[in-house]
């Protein structure tokens, strides 16, 4: 499977959670809207870091954007479990 549909697919699950989580209308308290800025914040990172991989040449660096990449990762789960 490759990496491209590999991500989409986890911004579709964490989408499709935020969806059910937050009924239209309903105003987010202070906690749930600073979850929601960290999570869109890490999504935002892993995609950057995700494309910084597909170009990324030299094995080092490939090495530090994967650990990266699971950090992120990481993160994004123990939000979804806090969450």
């Amino acid at each position: 499977m490759a990496r491209g549909w590999e991500s989409k697919s986890v911004e579709d699950q964490i989408s499709e959670k935020e969806s059910q989580t937050a009924k239209p209308g309903q105003r987010l308290n202070s906690k749930q809207a600073a979850e929601r800025e960290k999570r869109e914040s890490l999504l935002l990172a892993r995609t950057r870091t995700m494309k910084d991989l597909q170009n990324a040449r030299d094995a080092r660096y490939r090495a530090l954007l994967e650990r990266t990449l699971a950090h992120l990762d990481t993160q994004l789960a123990e939000l979804d479990i806090a969450g």
